[in-house]
């Protein structure tokens, strides 16, 4: 098989290995989470992002990987990494750390599209060995921050729960029921909002 074939085949499949196991681990568990701690979680993923720097470090990477998909690849992901920490960072204040949120999530889809981009007009796939070291991003990385993104902005817009209100007791008024754990102030929250 040709280099070309290779890594295309191993960045389809690193989706498909990805998709499986987040939907049935990872999935189901953010959507347990109230919506800051599923945040905080998937920012948490994404603040690694700084790793991407190694696309511009010689002697991780070959000589012969193109300076135009490596340099934006590099600082598109640290762009990224440096706002998932900022978001990390301001967490008891929340309207600045939705701003981080959202701001992080938008700069990572954009980046991996624009790598994608960049990465066909290169033709980086047939010269797939020049990212050496490097290689593992986007074939097991990659796809891992992609659906993380897509899923935090499923989170942002998903509609809020309502809070139930349970039918009267005799002789009395109706009492409101169990309210959504997003919606909760309980001491039990670690990061109430400042």
């Amino acid at each position: 098989m040709s280099p070309e074939i290779i890594f295309s085949l191993q960045l389809v499949l690193g989706y498909v290995a990805w998709l499986l196991c987040f939907g049935v681990y990872i999935m189901p568990r953010l959507k347990a989470l109230d919506q800051v701690a599923a945040h905080r979680a998937i920012a948490t993923l994404h603040s690694f992002r700084f790793f991407g720097l190694v696309f511009i470090l010689p002697g991780v990477v070959g000589p012969h990987l193109p300076a135009s998909f490596a340099t934006f690849a590099a600082y598109g992901d640290f762009a990224t990494g440096v706002l998932a920490m900022l978001a990390l960072l301001t967490i008891r204040m929340r309207p600045i750390f939705w701003s981080f949120v959202v701001a992080f999530n938008i700069v990572g889809i954009a980046d991996i599209i624009l790598d994608y981009y960049h990465a066909i007009q290169a033709g980086l796939p047939a010269l797939a060995g020049q990212l050496g070291a490097g290689y593992v991003i986007p074939v097991i990385y990659v796809p891992l921050l992609m659906i993380t993104n897509v899923f935090a902005f499923y989170l942002l817009l998903r509609p809020k729960p309502r809070s139930t209100i349970t039918a009267p007791r005799p002789g009395g008024a109706a009492q409101p029921g169990p309210q959504p754990r997003e919606m909760s102030n309980s001491a039990a929250d670690p990061y109430p909002p400042a």
